[in-house]
Protein backbone atom coordinates (compact mmCIF):
# COMPACT_ATOMS: atom_id res chain seq x y z
CA UNK A 1 0.00 0.00 0.00
CA UNK A 2 0.93 3.88 -0.81
CA UNK A 3 -0.13 6.64 1.26
CA UNK A 4 -0.39 9.62 -0.15
CA UNK A 5 0.38 12.72 2.51
CA UNK A 6 -0.58 16.55 1.86
CA UNK A 7 -0.35 19.81 3.25
CA UNK A 8 -0.92 23.29 2.20
CA UNK A 9 -4.04 24.58 1.03
CA UNK A 10 -6.28 27.17 3.10
CA UNK A 11 -7.84 30.44 2.57
CA UNK A 12 -6.35 33.41 0.45
CA UNK A 13 -7.84 36.62 -1.29
CA UNK A 14 -8.10 36.22 -4.66
CA UNK A 15 -4.55 37.40 -6.62
CA UNK A 16 -2.55 35.79 -3.81
CA UNK A 17 -0.81 32.68 -3.43
CA UNK A 18 -0.27 29.22 -2.30
CA UNK A 19 1.37 26.04 -2.11
CA UNK A 20 0.20 22.65 -1.39
CA UNK A 21 2.93 19.91 -0.63
CA UNK A 22 2.02 15.99 -1.24
CA UNK A 23 4.42 12.76 0.04
CA UNK A 24 4.05 9.20 -1.16
CA UNK A 25 5.30 6.85 1.58
CA UNK A 26 4.94 3.19 2.01
CA UNK A 27 5.52 0.00 -0.51
CA UNK A 28 6.83 1.96 -3.24
CA UNK A 29 9.35 0.23 -6.08
CA UNK A 30 9.05 3.32 -8.63
CA UNK A 31 7.01 6.52 -9.20
CA UNK A 32 5.49 6.73 -12.57
CA UNK A 33 3.74 10.13 -12.17
CA UNK A 34 2.67 12.25 -9.64
CA UNK A 35 0.41 15.62 -10.09
CA UNK A 36 -2.87 17.33 -8.44
CA UNK A 37 -6.47 17.18 -9.40
CA UNK A 38 -9.01 19.33 -8.08
CA UNK A 39 -12.89 19.19 -7.41
CA UNK A 40 -15.33 21.85 -6.75
CA UNK A 41 -18.70 21.70 -5.24
CA UNK A 42 -20.99 20.16 -7.77
CA UNK A 43 -18.30 19.67 -10.89
CA UNK A 44 -16.50 16.42 -11.52
CA UNK A 45 -12.86 16.16 -10.59
CA UNK A 46 -10.15 17.60 -12.92
CA UNK A 47 -6.53 17.57 -13.93
CA UNK A 48 -4.57 20.57 -12.36
CA UNK A 49 -0.97 19.40 -13.37
CA UNK A 50 1.44 16.15 -13.59
CA UNK A 51 4.31 15.13 -13.94
CA UNK A 52 6.73 11.80 -14.23
CA UNK A 53 9.41 10.30 -13.38
CA UNK A 54 11.68 11.88 -16.58
CA UNK A 55 10.81 15.15 -15.62
CA UNK A 56 8.00 15.70 -18.34
CA UNK A 57 5.15 18.28 -16.85
CA UNK A 58 1.67 18.63 -17.93
CA UNK A 59 -0.74 21.41 -16.83
CA UNK A 60 -4.79 22.24 -17.27
CA UNK A 61 -5.43 25.40 -19.48
CA UNK A 62 -6.63 27.16 -16.37
CA UNK A 63 -3.44 26.27 -14.65
CA UNK A 64 -0.92 27.22 -17.50
CA UNK A 65 1.14 30.38 -16.41
CA UNK A 66 0.25 30.51 -13.13
CA UNK A 67 0.73 27.00 -11.40
CA UNK A 68 4.12 25.70 -11.31
CA UNK A 69 4.49 21.53 -10.06
CA UNK A 70 7.82 20.49 -8.81
CA UNK A 71 9.02 17.21 -7.48
CA UNK A 72 12.00 17.10 -4.99
CA UNK A 73 15.04 15.04 -6.34
CA UNK A 74 14.16 11.42 -4.45
CA UNK A 75 10.61 12.11 -6.25
CA UNK A 76 8.77 11.01 -3.85
CA UNK A 77 7.01 14.67 -3.43
CA UNK A 78 5.53 16.64 -5.50
CA UNK A 79 4.62 20.43 -5.02
CA UNK A 80 1.98 22.90 -6.60
CA UNK A 81 3.14 26.23 -6.35
CA UNK A 82 -0.17 28.35 -7.05
CA UNK A 83 0.10 32.35 -8.05
CA UNK A 84 -2.53 35.03 -8.90
CA UNK A 85 -4.98 32.53 -7.20
CA UNK A 86 -9.04 33.17 -8.77
CA UNK A 87 -12.24 32.23 -6.94
CA UNK A 88 -13.03 29.81 -8.99
CA UNK A 89 -9.87 28.00 -8.30
CA UNK A 90 -11.47 27.31 -4.93
CA UNK A 91 -11.93 23.29 -4.48
CA UNK A 92 -10.82 20.26 -3.25
CA UNK A 93 -7.22 19.48 -4.42
CA UNK A 94 -6.10 16.08 -4.34
CA UNK A 95 -2.56 14.54 -4.91
CA UNK A 96 -2.64 11.52 -7.25
CA UNK A 97 0.33 8.89 -8.00
CA UNK A 98 0.78 6.11 -10.10
CA UNK A 99 3.30 3.86 -8.05
CA UNK A 100 5.01 0.33 -9.17
CA UNK A 101 4.81 -1.66 -5.99
CA UNK A 102 7.71 -4.46 -7.62
CA UNK A 103 8.51 -4.86 -11.28
CA UNK A 104 5.45 -5.31 -12.73
CA UNK A 105 2.27 -4.14 -10.83
CA UNK A 106 1.67 -0.24 -10.44
CA UNK A 107 -1.53 1.06 -8.34
CA UNK A 108 -2.70 4.43 -8.92
CA UNK A 109 -3.33 6.13 -5.50
CA UNK A 110 -4.95 9.32 -3.91
CA UNK A 111 -4.53 11.50 -1.13
CA UNK A 112 -7.35 12.69 1.38
CA UNK A 113 -7.78 16.14 -0.50
CA UNK A 114 -7.14 19.37 1.10
CA UNK A 115 -8.92 22.71 0.77
CA UNK A 116 -8.29 25.63 -1.25
CA UNK A 117 -10.57 28.96 -0.95
CA UNK A 118 -10.43 31.88 -3.00
CA UNK A 119 -12.41 34.79 -1.44
CA UNK A 120 -12.68 37.64 -4.45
Amino acid sequence: QVQLAESGGGLVQAGGSLSLSCTASGSIFRIIAMGWYRQAPGKQRELVATTNAGGATNYADSAKGRFTISRDNAGNSVYLQMTSLKPEDTAVYYCNGRVYSDHHNWNEYWGQGTQVTVSS
